[in-house]
């Protein structure tokens, strides 16, 4: 008797939990960037970029735009992932949804160089195999995170650049645009206006030292990371880069490690902000360290890299991620970063500055 008694009994306790799957699963609150320790079955999180984004220097308008264009683009990688596909998809959909937009740097919406060129970079990483792609320097490839998508799966290096990943590109039949395609007035405006501070700083002899690189022109990289329902993590990232950039300069977005990582055993991250601070710091893969080594969470992982080591080396922006049980973060140092975060009920979080907008 007593046998039966715990045979039911254990019975009882295995279908009450089949009943009650959701009290394993962590709800989404009003600031995702602080939610830990849930399980999701999948989960997206996009930037749009990280900086000097003020409310009182946005008009209704374009802050409704911005608001739209997020939601579109991580809408669009979400669908993918609740269907069943999987985040290496998502991450390069919903990124092209981004570089189509003239709203952010990338592709569409790249700052100019010094020399009046657009030069793009992206990357991509597996968290399930390490395996990764990236290029840098390309002046003709309408979607840069598909081309590194290809380098990826269908080459045997990880980074490609210039001439010869723009004829990769064609080879493997990728959409090819003439350069003027990039071309937006207002990116150009503020080269202009770039150039015209460079030659008040140069007539001026008390300037002893010039920094081309105006510091809010610095956001506006777009990235993506995805877990998909099979577990595997995949995370990307697409810039034009700095505006007013010189001599062919790369920054991390298409360096793996430093503007993009993913590892199914930790998780992926998507970086954006002064780059050569990024690449110092090995900021994406830190992170990953951090939590690998260290035994810390996604939340302390993102918080002591972006807080308190990247700030102490004066280095600004930010970074999305996702730990390998869906838990986010959305950590930056700047006054805003564009993002958004959709968890596998389907609620969806969309922020500019530093408080969410709900």
């Amino acid at each position: 008797m007593k046998y039966n008694f715990y045979v039911l009994a254990i019975l009882f306790t295995f279908f009450a939990c089949k009943e009650n799957p959701s009290e394993n699963v962590g709800t989404m609150t009003s600031t995702p960037e602080t939610m830990q320790d849930s399980v999701q079955d999948f989960a997206i999180v996009i930037h749009g970029g990280a900086g000097t984004i003020l409310k009182e220097n946005m008009t209704d308008s374009l802050e409704k735009a911005y608001e739209a264009k997020l939601t579109e683009a991580i809408q669009t990688g979400y669908k993918i992932l609740q269907n069943g596909g999987t985040s290496l998809e998502a991450v390069q959909r919903t990124i092209n949804v981004m570089e189509n937009s003239p709203l952010f740097n990338s592709a569409k919406g790249a700052v100019f160089t010094h020399d009046g060129k657009n030069e793009l970079d992206a990357s991509i990483m597996d968290g399930k195999t390490l395996n990764a792609g990236a290029i840098a320097g390309v002046t003709n490839v309408k979607n840069p995170i598909n081309l590194a998508y290809e380098v990826m799966v269908n080459s045997e290096h990880v980074l490609l650049s210039g001439k010869g990943a723009e004829e990769f590109a064609k080879e493997q039949g990728l959409e090819i645009v003439d350069p003027s395609y990039f071309f937006t007035q207002k990116r150009y405006d503020a080269l202009q206006r770039t150039l015209e501070q460079e030659k008040t700083a140069k007539k001026d002899t008390k300037t002893t030292f010039y920094d081309p690189f105006i510091k809010d022109d610095k956001y506006g990289t777009v990235g993506c990371v995805a877990l998909d329902k099979n577990g595997n993590l995949a995370a990307g990232t697409s810039t034009g880069g700095m505006n007013n950039k010189r001599y062919n300069r790369i920054g991390d977005s298409p360096i793996i490690g430093a503007g993009t990582y993913a590892n199914n055993k930790t998780c992926g991250v998507s970086s954006t902000g002064w780059g050569e601070y990024f690449m110092r710091g090995l900021v994406a893969y830190d992170i990953s360290a951090m939590m690998e080594y260290g035994g810390k969470s996604l939340k302390e992982a993102t918080d002591a890299v972006i807080q308190k080591k990247l700030t102490a080396m004066g280095g600004t922006g930010g970074v999305i991620s996702l730990d390998h049980n869906g838990n986010v973060s959305m950590e930056f140092n700047t006054p805003g970063m564009y993002r958004a975060y959709m968890n596998d009920k389907g609620e969806l979080q969309v922020g500019i500055y530093k408080e969410l907008q709900e």
